[in-house]
């Protein structure tokens, strides 16, 4: 099989969970990284979709760094914050683990959408992956805010 971009990524994939099946923070943190560089690729276009997942990751890296035995996997992170009554908090970790798992679904679809569909353009394969993914999470005004970026920012990348 070919190398591709995604390779790295598929496989770290394989040590992101430890032998009990719990999630590993540092492994699956280093697989979302992975993923940026080929935002890139897609130059201005995903650079807001690229800022939001390395945030993300920022967050989480800095709370397992601060304590990476006690943060060796990413639910004591969510489990601390449930307890502490934080994990509701736009900068909690759990906040944070929620929507660079959403971000990462949106990716998924959004790279099986480019595969399946090569005759979509750019804004046909983002606009139904972030209506499978993203639409139900965000309000009125991100929802729209992505419309319109659709429609500028990714049919320049096109042109």
């Amino acid at each position: 099989m070919a190398e591709t971009v995604f390779a790295p990524c598929l496989e770290g994939m394989k040590h992101v969970r430890s032998d009990s099946g719990v999630m590993l923070a540092k492994p699956f943190l280093d697989v979302c990284k992975q993923i940026l560089p080929v935002l890139d690729k897609f130059g201005a276009a995903m650079a807001i979709v690229k800022s939001d997942i390395g945030g993300n990751i920022t967050r989480l890296e800095n709370k397992y760094s601060s304590d990476p035995t006690k943060y060796e996997h990413l639910y004591t992170m969510v489990q601390e914050e449930v307890e502490k009554k934080t994990a509701k908090g736009s900068s909690s970790c759990t906040n944070g683990l929620l929507w660079l798992t959403r971000a990462m679904d949106f990716l998924v679809e959004l790279f099986r959408n480019l595969l399946d569909h090569p005759d979509w353009t750019m804004s046909q394969a983002c606009t139904d992956s972030y209506t499978k993914t993203l639409k139900k999470w965000h309000g009125w005004l991100a929802s729209s805010s992505f419309t319109l970026l659709a429609m500028f920012q990714l049919k320049a990348l096109w042109m």
